[in-house]
């Protein structure tokens, strides 16, 4: 692929300290780079030089002749009196000039009776012609509205004036218009904040389909997982490349970090290796050999080898709690809501009903506003639910992390603020447990309000570690953390012995804690799960679960019953198109030259959006009536087990089947699943390396292995499926 960006030895410092040292890598049209590393490193410095917004002190960028580079802006313009659907099109400028430009040549045509000026204009009028075909700037109307509902703007929102946009749907706006641009360079500096979960996976989607190189920081692993196709890690001032995504990126780590650790261990073995030859024997016999080694030993300084480029996750841990009973929080029927207008409630779950037991980690899922901060409250009894009751456990002893952060004095040292009251627990103890956490040196001495979102996360973790809480409720816990940070809070809550209830955005994190998920419901319902996140997609998928976060959910979902089952299945319908302006025809019959002529144009791109409407609504509704027939075939084989997922305990019985697979639990099953799939990425991974696809047996090897895998995995499902239904 071309090389459209060259960056050399770029330098940078805020003060004495050194941000960027010597940064440099080329970007190739069509790159998708995840840059990573970890809080503070100058990544959005980095991003701001590389869109001319700030110098560096040395170094050079050079762009390929014509390439354009399109920045994220975190402080928009929000002074101006346009409306959402006109600060929109300004992004399109240029295309819509290119418009009126068309207009105005066949105009001209028309009105000439000149031939080489026709030659000329009609030449002219070919070029633009061609390039607005290119840019699909026949459906700009229809562009604009699909990039707005894209990220999150709904139809009623177009006309709303820009003054009145909240900073987070300005940033959304800022979002749609950069995509709108689409210029050959997009840098990206936490493109999904602000965005829900359908808005971000949207945004996945167009970015993985884009021709367009991307530059992506994100905190957000699931989305560099589905975005990138290589990794730029920053750290020390340096840039290393990576191929592949995030996950690619952390196993690769892992094998250059284990022979950077022994290349430079060797070194030092050889450094004081020689120190002590030279010291023996500089008198002695062997004086000359000591000279020699003095010798080769300045080389040996004058090239030192490089530290390992390790980047520590912090030592986070909770300490093994106090054991609780067997059953630490019992919902009956638990139902909340709220008032609307004309004193009308919203109910936000109702019958919520089902056990959590000692050890379990439960994450919550659902979208903004169904409740689940509110469900939070209600357990803490901060709220009183509108019916229903909530059992706590015996000997429970919770600690809440509250997504607002407001269990820290903010005119207290960092180094106080974390000290439960009634507990004896020294500075030094303190001390270590804020180090631990990722907060050393000055940083424990500063006080409260003077911290950044992540230092003030990482304080009011350490305080919840050393309340010794056998029971974890946390909002939120992974915002304003890096990669490096929430890996580390990945590991103390999966090495924790207590109970866990949890909302998070963060699907990766999502995956790696949760073992069972409470799904609430645009509709007030809701599901229990055993699994994670990637068991929760792949119920959504099968047609097991509704998704809550899907397009449309808050209401007009259309429920498809079945009367031999009380599982109800829930499709949306086909989703409206995209609203567009479109152009006017002329109804007079008597058309002059300059008339048919931009008829002809205009007509042109009205059939066009007609076509590409109908043949959008033709998929859409093969879609769902090919989804409608998978669901009702799932129900009348898969009756019984479709019923284990449901909230309803008054499904009569049926008779158990034979089992086919010998016992095995449904978690064992689950992680050989895993594995063999990460197997098959690996195995698929390994077909585009150009090393290997050279090699004609060992491609045909990894077709082997790859049939073979999916002959097991389609085993392990029917197994899992088997499972599911008999082990109770």
């Amino acid at each position: 692929m071309e090389v459209i960006l060259t960056v050399e030895h770029l330098r940078k410092h805020f003060s004495a300290d050194a941000v960027l040292v010597d940064v440099s890598f080329q970007l190739r049209a069509g790159d998708k780079v995840g840059l990573v590393g970890p809080n503070g490193c100058g990544k959005t410095t980095l991003l701001n030089i590389l869109a001319s917004r700030e110098e560096s002190e040395k170094g050079s960028i050079d762009k390929a002749s014509g390439t354009t580079i399109g920045y994220l802006e975190q402080r928009p313009d929000t002074t101006t009196n346009r409306t959402v659907i006109e600060e929109a099109r300004l992004a399109l400028a240029p295309l819509i000039k290119m418009q009126h430009e068309a207009e105005q040549i066949a105009t001209a045509m028309s009105n000439s009776t000149d031939k080489s000026e026709l030659d000329r204009l009609s030449a002219r009028y070919d070029r633009i012609h061609e390039s607005l075909q290119r840019h699909d700037a026949y459906h700009l109307d229809h562009r604009i509205a699909r990039i707005l509902h894209g990220v999150g703007f709904i139809d009623d929102e177009f006309d709303k004036s820009v003054t009145a946009l909240s900073g987070g749907e300005m940033n959304r706006l800022n979002l749609a218009k950069l995509l709108l641009e689409e210029p050959d360079i997009m840098l990206l500096d936490e493109p999904s904040n602000h965005l829900d979960l359908p808005a971000t996976e949207w945004l996945e989607e167009f970015l993985h389909e884009t021709s367009a190189a991307v530059i992506l920081v994100s905190h957000d692993r699931y989305f560099l997982d589905r975005v990138t196709n290589r990794t730029f890690e920053l750290y020390r001032g340096t840039i290393d490349d990576y191929p592949g995504n995030f996950s690619k990126y952390v196993l690769l780590k892992e094998e250059r970090l284990a022979v950077q650790t022994r290349t430079y261990e060797k070194y030092i073995e050889d450094v004081e290796k020689s120190k002590e030859f030279i010291r023996r024997n500089h008198y002695g016999m062997k004086a000359a050999q000591a000279e020699d080694r003095r010798k080769k030993l300045e080389r040996l300084l004058e090239t030192p080898a490089e530290l390992p480029r390790k980047i520590e996750a912090p030592a986070m841990h909770f300490p093994k709690p106090m054991r609780a009973g067997d059953m630490i929080f019992r919902f009956e029927n638990v139902s909340k809501g709220f008032a609307v207008e004309n004193n009308q409630i919203k109910p936000l779950f109702r019958g919520l009903t089902f056990n959590i037991e000692r050890g379990e980690r439960w994450g919550i899922l659902g979208p903004n506003g169904c409740g689940k901060t509110t469900l939070l409250k209600c357990l803490l009894n901060l709220i009183t639910p509108d019916a229903g009751k909530i059992i706590h456990g015996a000997g429970l002893k919770i600690g809440y992390f509250d997504q607002q952060l407001r269990v820290l004095d903010d005119n207290m040292q960092v180094v106080d603020a974390i000290r439960p009251a009634k507990k004896i627990f020294e500075e030094p103890a303190r001390r270590n447990l804020l180090g631990a956490f990722g907060l050393t040196g000055d940083q424990q001495l500063q006080s409260v309000a003077s911290l950044s979102g992540g230092q003030r996360c990482r304080a009011a973790l350490a305080k919840l570690s050393a309340e010794d809480a056998n029971v974890l409720i946390l909002d939120e816990p992974t915002n304003h953390l890096d990669l490096w940070a929430r890996s580390g809070l990945e590991k103390a809550i999966r090495d924790f012995e207590g109970t866990v209830l949890f909302i998070s955005h963060d699907r990766y994190f999502v995956d790696r804690v949760a073992d069972h998920l409470l799904i609430i419901q645009p509709d007030a319902k809701f599901k229990t799960l055993e699994g994670n996140y990637s068991t929760f997609k792949q119920m959504v998928a099968s047609g097991l679960l509704i998704d809550p976060f899907a397009n449309g959910g808050m209401s007009d979902r259309k429920e498809i019953s079945n009367a031999n089952s009380n599982v109800s299945i829930y499709v949306n319908p086909t989703t409206q198109n995209a609203k567009s302006t479109n152009i006017n025809s002329n109804a007079n019959s008597n058309l002059t030259n300059k008339q048919i002529a931009q008829e002809t144009w205009k007509q042109n791109a009205k059939r066009k959006e007609a076509e590409k409407k109908k043949n959008n609504a033709q998929i859409n509704n093969l879609k769902n009536k090919e989804r409608i027939q998978d669901i009702e075939h799932w129900k009348n084989q898969q009756g019984k087990h479709a019923a284990a997922f449901s909230t309803d305990t008054n499904n009569p019985k049926k008779e158990k089947r034979v089992r086919k697979f010998p016992f095995r639990k449904v978690a064992d099953i689950e992680e050989e699943i895993f594995a063999r799939e990460t197997n098959m990425m690996t195995l698929n991974e390994d077909l585009l390396n150009p090393e290997i696809a050279r090699n004609g047996d060992r491609v045909k090897a990894i077709h082997l292995e790859i049939k073979e895998e999916q002959e097991k995995i389609k085993n392990l499902y029917e197994h899992w499926d088997e499972a599911n239904e008999l082990n109770w």
